[in-house]
């Protein structure tokens, strides 16, 4: 069954599959089969161009299919790991960091290099030299949920 509709379907077969891989993109989790349904859409143009030509075997095919699945995923994968665009919100998701430079007054005292302050409405584990509790200090660096001070 398989075997009629390649032969019917000709050089459009690799456009079918290719156009099936996209779509299972959009279904499927991930952000792979883009790239597979870009190789496969490749072989369907250079089927267009060659079907009748007798070195275009099936065998032919796949190797170039393979071959252009390889190229296309590196190429993509290096162009969206190495496109990184600039946000207005650099610290999202990274609450802590975005607390450096901040002033704040101390909530606990800073005892064995360890104390609390309140910003905001969330206290936070600080680390730094001892210091009386109330003590304003400032925040000059995150690691994690932790902050470093220093006196302000």
């Amino acid at each position: 069954m398989f075997d009629n509709l390649v032969v019917q379907l000709g050089p459009w077969s690799w456009w079918v599959l290719g156009l099936v891989l996209l779509a299972a993109e959009l279904v499927l989790p991930g952000f792979f089969l883009i790239w597979i349904g870009l190789a496969a859409i490749i072989v369907g143009a250079l089927s267009l161009l060659l079907w009748d030509s007798a070195f275009w075997i099936w065998q032919v095919q796949w190797l170039i299919f393979a071959a252009s699945a390889v190229i296309v995923t590196l190429l993509g994968r290096h162009y969206v790991y190495n496109n990184s665009q600039e946000t207005d919100e650099p610290f999202l998701n990274q609450r802590s960091a975005s607390l450096v430079g901040r002033t704040a007054t101390l909530a606990e005292p800073i005892t064995e290099g360890r104390g609390r302050i309140r910003l905001e409405d969330t206290y936070w584990i600080v680390t730094g030299p001892d210091l009386p509790a109330g003590t304003r200090v400032k925040v000059v660096a995150s690691n994690g949920r932790d902050l470093t001070v220093e006196a302000a």
